[in-house]
């Protein structure tokens, strides 16, 4: 989704429900909150959150590797693994 069609879809939801739903919304995309919670704290489809959900942002995952295998790798690079 280009920026300016992201930019038109975030005014017109501000124009709709307010800043503060706004604000409350992406807040719950962020947070993770289901679909079907988001659609009904709205009175919308589903559908509708996926579409604001790909138009307000994008999701991102990560691989945490654990601090303690992290310690062995350093360990083994100071020589004494």
């Amino acid at each position: 989704m280009s920026a300016g069609n992201s930019e038109r879809i975030a005014r017109n939801f501000v124009e709709r429900y307010g800043a503060e739903r706004f604000r409350q919304l992406l807040d719950q995309l962020q947070a993770g909150v289901s679909g079907q919670t988001i659609a009904d704290d709205f009175a919308v489809s589903r559908e509708r959150v996926r579409q604001w959900k790909n138009a307000f942002g994008s999701l991102v995952t990560m691989y945490q590797v654990h601090p303690d295998v992290r310690a062995i790798l350093d360990e083994v690079a100071r020589g004494r693994g």
